[in-house]
């Protein structure tokens, strides 16, 4: 432990760096590139509190199929210590500080962060470096932590909510990687080993994969000395079986009909695919669209359905932008012999933005919404550092503040011309879930 303090005690003896590059980024925020490949975003804010937010494109998307599940599961083991570091050894140097910390895997990132007082980074933040680029994946600890993960499963199969996301997730996406789960399946996960794990970390845990994001109360120059002493150390990458990359499926209309012991009511999700982050200005049009059918209660969908036609009990909608494809989905609970009239009724509302266009003021009070919307998410250290993690993993950093830009500039005719291309009555998916 003695050489792990002396990298603390560097890291604290801060030094003026220079190279940002200008990035197109918002409210002064920068973005560094350092030589070793990785990158550095920051934002200065006014808080005592300070976020680091390490994003990886090291995914379910990045799996093969045969390690499916691989990504997931090395998020658990990264906690489990390094050379330096003893299991639980990180958690209680963050805690003892009266920070905390958490991480998420998803298709296209995994990603890690700490909240910690901006005076305590110096002694919190290799901590965190050591645990990302260096992971030990003990032998004793996989065996362990992969019983915590087949419970994880298990607990996800007994979930409702869960099978019905993930049933839409397989038909929707086909055989792209968008469509198996990222927790993986049981038989998968017992045939892994230790060494796969190590393989698969140190092939994609390397810098040119990172984004570092630093936001709250530290300096720009005291955050880039910092992220350049912690994050220094990468392993020399490993060999491991690359991802077998698949088409986006044409779209097509599907239907699948579960019965589940776990629910009350019945549950209609329709789901279309979109663009991925490619085609922001579509990406824009259909976020906009998912506002207009079913974001908040002057919704069309909303009103007509669960106001005035009393269809169903709830409806709610959304867009989820991803690196390769998109969706917009309606979820809506009902009464079992109502599914069919409530399909239609949404077909027809559908048919309906294909043919009109819509309102100014109908357009102007959705953007409005979004936008609002945006801007309370991005209020916080937390908000701020996941929203450029999230951008500058799936496609530019910039995205973060042109996002809006775009969104703005949208009008009924790109709405009109987005739902002709992506929103047909005929090639959609639906998910119907009735109690047993």
């Amino acid at each position: 432990m003695q050489q792990f303090e002396s990298a603390i005690n560097n890291c604290a003896q801060i030094s003026h760096l220079v190279g940002v590059m200008p990035t197109g980024l918002h409210n002064g925020a920068t973005m560094k590139r350092l030589e070793n490949g990785l990158t550095v975003i920051h934002q200065e804010m006014t808080t005592p509190a300070t976020v680091v937010d390490v994003w990886v494109r090291a995914g379910a998307n990045q799996e093969p199929a045969a390690w499916s599940g691989m990504a997931h599961f090395l998020e658990h083991m990264v906690f489990k210590g390094t050379q330096r570091l003893q299991p639980g050894e990180f958690d209680w140097a963050i805690e003892s500080q009266g920070g905390m910390t958490n991480a998420a895997t998803s298709h296209d990132y995994a990603h890690f962060y700490i909240t910690v007082a901006a005076e305590a980074l110096p002694r919190t933040l290799p901590y965190l470096a050591d645990l990302l680029l260096c992971a030990a994946i003990p032998a004793d600890e996989f065996v362990r932590e992969r019983q915590v993960v087949l419970e994880e499963i298990s607990q996800a199969h007994d979930d409702p909510d869960w099978v019905g996301y993930q049933t839409l997730c397989e038909l929707l996406y086909g055989k792209h990687g968008y469509g198996r789960a990222v927790l993986g399946t049981p038989e998968i996960l017992a045939a892994r080993s230790p060494e796969e794990m190590r393989r698969f970390h140190q092939a994609h845990y390397q810098p040119q994969n990172m984004t570092v994001v630093v936001a709250g109360g530290i300096s720009q120059a005291d955050t880039l000395s910092m992220v350049q002493q912690s994050f220094s150390r990468f392993a020399q990458p490993l060999w491991c079986p690359e991802a077998q990359p698949k088409p986006i499926p044409e779209p097509t209309h599907q239907r699948q009909v579960l019965q589940l012991p776990n629910i009350e009511q019945s549950r209609l999700t329709m789901a279309w695919l979109g663009p991925g982050i490619a085609d922001v200005s579509a990406a824009c049009a259909l976020d906009i669209l998912s506002m207009l059918l079913g974001g908040g209660q002057t919704a069309r969908l909303v009103r007509e359905l669960r106001e005035e036609q009393q269809l169903v009990q709830d409806i709610s909608s959304s867009f989820t932008l991803q690196k390769d494809c998109s969706a917009l989905s309606l979820s809506m609970w009902l009464e079992a012999h109502q599914v069919e009239a409530v399909e239609a009724r949404v077909c027809d509302r559908i048919t309906e933005l294909i043919h009109t266009p819509v309102s100014a003021a109908e357009l102007s009070k959705a953007k409005r919404l979004i936008l609002t919307d945006y801007a309370f998410s991005t209020e916080t250290p937390g908000q701020i550092a996941g929203l450029y993690g999230y951008y500058a993993t799936i496609a530019e950093p910039s995205l973060a503040a042109t996002y809006p830009q775009t969104l703005e500039s949208t009008t009924a005719l790109d709405l009109q011309q987005t739902a002709q291309q992506y929103l047909s009555v005929d090639n959609y998916t639906a998910v119907i879930l009735h109690p047993v």
